[in-house]
């Protein structure tokens, strides 16, 4: 029978997820794991713990010997890799939700991971409650990982949410996230794509094996989604997400990107609303699989972190076994992805630069044009993030192929529309 190791945790971080680990750990005594202490930025703050649990010197954790578990949950990436980096070259193992950390320092950490053989953990940093990286690295260890797309960012999707139902603009529903803290005072990371982009480098190496940064892949935010896309989409009884898309192709490839995206009203992913988050999972035998849980919020977090502190008792550790058991996927760039635009003046939209367009609409107000676009072109040219345009997809799977592409854009030259 195989024992459970004892667990003495360090604790970095005592936030909003830090402080409800505190308060789970208290309520689980079961786990056999204890806080012996926590590492705090400013040590005058007045905190709901024994105050002497708190230091403001890290070493007292990283290199205590009764310590054998760091758990790091601050918001600086750059603190956050150096800890956990120390915590694994001294023998400690390691539990994270710092996910921009992560996906900055994916490749270095891997090798960490390697030479030291001590496991880190990080369930919170994808989905926050969903355990979907868990999932991915047990259950789709097979190679017949088809798709996975995801919405996996509780702030854009609750402002969405609010301009869908309640009619709000961006910058009405932007306020109400904040006020309810949904949405920090600076959301640039969360609207703007970042966070989602980061989650999805985890996903991409659990899934697939490929491993890859932020800034190599192709997203986007919803800080230009305008009240006149809301209206679209319900006309076609469809709903805007900020969604995740990864897709196995035809040449083994895999198509991967963060976008807006079209949701039809019979989508699994339309039924994720405000703070939640939704992943669907299509593989060869298991067919459709839909994860759905909440993605932010002090207990819903600490959930996560308290799921991998007690796979810690029996010495769990991800294995990456797309990674090193499979041959790895490769992210593709050679696909098309069929497009909606709206924007105020035709001048800003390069029409040339479209396979083909299929519809366009014209008002005294807002404008919108539907086309197939290569992937490349939104991949390397940056026209659709500027001059007020929105860019958001169609809903189906990735082309492929254009087999008859000369001869729709010889149609529709004739027809006027370029």
């Amino acid at each position: 029978m195989k024992t459970h190791k004892q667990l003495t945790i360090g604790l970095f971080g005592f936030g909003v997820v830090g402080e409800g680990l505190y308060k789970v750990l208290q309520q689980t005594p079961s786990l056999k794991a204890s806080i012996k202490r926590i590492c705090i930025k400013n040590g005058g703050k007045k905190r709901n713990a024994p105050v002497s649990l708190f230091t403001t010197e890290k070493d007292e954790l990283l290199n205590d010997p009764g310590i054998n578990v760091i758990v790091e949950v601050i918001d600086d990436a750059d603190a956050a890799f150096e800890i956990v980096k120390t915590a694994l070259l001294n023998g400690k193992e390691v539990v994270s939700a710092s996910k921009k950390m992560i996906a900055e320092h994916l490749p270095a950490l891997l090798e960490l991971q390697l030479q030291t053989g001590r496991s880190l953990l990080y369930e919170a940093a994808a989905c926050a409650s969903i355990p979907v990286i868990r999932n991915l690295e047990e259950y789709y260890d097979n190679d017949l990982l088809h798709s996975m797309k995801a919405v996996i960012n509780g702030s854009t999707n609750f402002i969405l949410t609010k301009m869908f139902e309640e009619g709000l603009e961006f910058k009405q529903a932007l306020i109400l996230a904040q006020q309810l803290g949904f949405a920090e005072s600076n959301p640039k990371l969360d609207i703007e794509g970042f966070d989602a982009a980061n989650k999805w480098i985890l996903l991409l190496a659990h899934a697939y094996g490929i491993i890859t940064s932020p800034s190599s892949i192709l997203f986007n935010g919803i800080q230009d989604i305008h009240a006149h896309d809301a209206r679209v989409a319900k006309a076609n009884n469809q709903q805007v997400k900020l969604v995740a898309q990864a897709q196995k192709m035809k040449n083994g490839k895999v198509a991967a990107f963060v976008l807006p995206q079209f949701v039809h009203a019979t989508d699994h992913l339309a039924f994720v609303k405000n703070e939640y988050n939704g992943v669907v999972i299509e593989s060869g035998f298991a067919d459709k699989q839909f994860f759905y849980g909440k993605g932010a919020g002090s207990f819903p977090t600490a959930s996560a972190v308290l799921s991998d502190i007690a796979a810690l008792r029996y010495r769990y550790k991800y294995e990456y076994k797309k990674r090193y058991h499979h041959t790895p996927h490769e992210a593709g760039d050679d696909f098309y992805l069929r497009v909606y635009i709206s924007f105020d003046e035709l001048k800003y939209v390069p029409r040339d630069r479209f396979e083909w367009i299929e519809e366009w609409h014209s008002s005294e107000g807002r404008k919108s044009l539907s086309g197939v676009i290569s992937f490349h072109e939104l991949k390397t040219q940056n026209w659709w993030r500027e001059n007020n345009l929105s860019l958001i997809l169609a809903p189906g799977p990735v082309i492929e192929e254009i087999s008859t592409r000369k001869l729709k854009r010889k149609s529709l030259e004739l027809a006027g529309v370029f």
